[in-house]
């Protein structure tokens, strides 16, 4: 992600339009807002595995089709790895074909959204609302009822089945 910054800062600079580079590599608004659970970073290294940190903490993404979460078709509660918030239900759990756990509608109030400018793109980010981490994206190109597609990397969940 670091190179990506640094090839961005040298694009823009040699087309003069430094004042632009921050507004399209600066963080999302997720990670900066206060959150109910809150952690340091050394402790967020500590608890989450490495792929965990680098998707809920630093906004990366999980290569498709690797989560085993994608093929999880059981009842149950999808959580937030970090602070184990309830996110979404099963039934609303839809397969999108992108290779990313996909849902058309999240449990009240557990997810925030955010503006991601990320790779010279405007997406709607998607947070947890308890501890603020990235957790993925939401598109307009879901099934009904609700049209939208939550786009969720599986390493920022885990999967509690209903007995």
């Amino acid at each position: 992600m670091e190179s990506r910054r640094q090839f961005l800062v040298i694009l823009a600079s040699a087309c003069g339009l430094v004042p632009v580079v921050g507004w399209l590599t600066g963080p999302s608004a997720a990670l900066s807002g206060t959150f109910p659970v809150a952690r340091s970073d050394e402790e967020w290294r500590r608890m989450l595995s490495p792929s965990q940190y680098r998707v809920l903490r630093r906004q990366a993404t999980e290569r498709p089709f690797t989560s085993s979460l994608n093929d999880e078709h059981r009842p149950g509660t999808f959580r937030c790895v970090g602070c184990t918030r309830d996110l979404f239900a099963s039934e609303s759990k839809f397969d999108s074909g992108t290779g990313w756990p996909s849902f058309w509608q999240p449990i009240a109030h557990a997810v925030g959204t955010s503006v991601d400018r990320s790779w010279l793109m405007v997406r709607t980010e998607t947070h947890c609302a308890g501890c603020g981490g990235h957790l993925g994206h939401v598109f307009e190109d879901g099934p009904p009822p609700t049209g939208l597609r939550y786009c969720i990397n599986g390493a920022a969940l885990t999967f509690e089945a209903k007995l």
